[in-house]
């Protein structure tokens, strides 16, 4: 193959990737006040300025779009757990909160659409991101298992210290989207926000774990 027809061959690639994500960012965008079972393929993709039967290309279907939609708002979320562990403060809690209020800010659409369809219409989606959250929460519980103390923790003690961890921060994330840039509001979420994860660390502490 010459260099001139791979070089096209990359091209085309890089051109159905960019269409493939401008889908999805489409969909995202059309997602902030509806469900996805209420979105339409041709909305989406009038949005894009694309042909209907060109979406085929990309996913085979809506609910395949919003699979793909779960999966990389599912990234964003691990992203803020890996920034969360690779930046240490004095107060782990109150650095863990402030990551989340920024990320919160920086990626609104993605925890929306999370929130919103993880009890939505699409049984598909659903499961998506109660896989990846499952996920989250099996690598949450490796990570605290490498904690002093914890390492000979039950499996089934850490997971459950994990799940209660990644619920708490989902019930922020939606405390977060319900107040809006409200300073007083985000000051108090904030607030309960700290005081609920300490709860949790005291009970973690606390908490007498033998192998079964």
């Amino acid at each position: 193959m010459t260099g001139d027809a791979s070089g096209s061959l990359g091209t085309r690639q890089e051109r159905k990737l960019r269409t493939r994500q401008a889908l999805l960012d489409a969909a995202l965008r059309l997602l902030a006040d509806g469900s996805l079972a209420s979105l339409s393929l041709r909305e989406v993709t009038r949005e894009v300025g694309i042909v209907p039967t060109a979406f085929y290309r990309h996913f085979a279907s809506m609910d395949e779009l919003g699979v793909a939609l779960a999966e990389e708002s599912m990234r964003t979320l691990r992203a803020m757990l890996r920034d969360a562990r690779r930046k240490p403060t004095d107060d782990a809690i109150s650095g863990s909160v402030a990551i989340l209020v920024d990320q919160v800010r920086k990626h609104e659409s993605h925890f929306q659409f999370l929130v919103r369809e993880r009890y939505g219409g699409v049984a598909d989606v659903r499961r998506a991101i109660a896989t990846e959250l499952r996920l989250l929460g099996s690598e949450l519980a490796t990570d605290l298992a490498r904690f002093p103390g914890m390492a000979e923790w039950d499996p089934d003690d850490l997971r459950m210290a994990a799940d209660l961890m990644v619920a708490g921060m989902l019930s922020i994330v939606m405390a977060l989207l319900e107040v809006g840039p409200h300073p007083q509001g985000l000051a108090e979420v904030v607030d309960v926000a700290e005081r609920q994860l300490r709860l949790i660390a005291i009970g973690m502490v606390h908490w007498h774990s033998t192998p079964r």
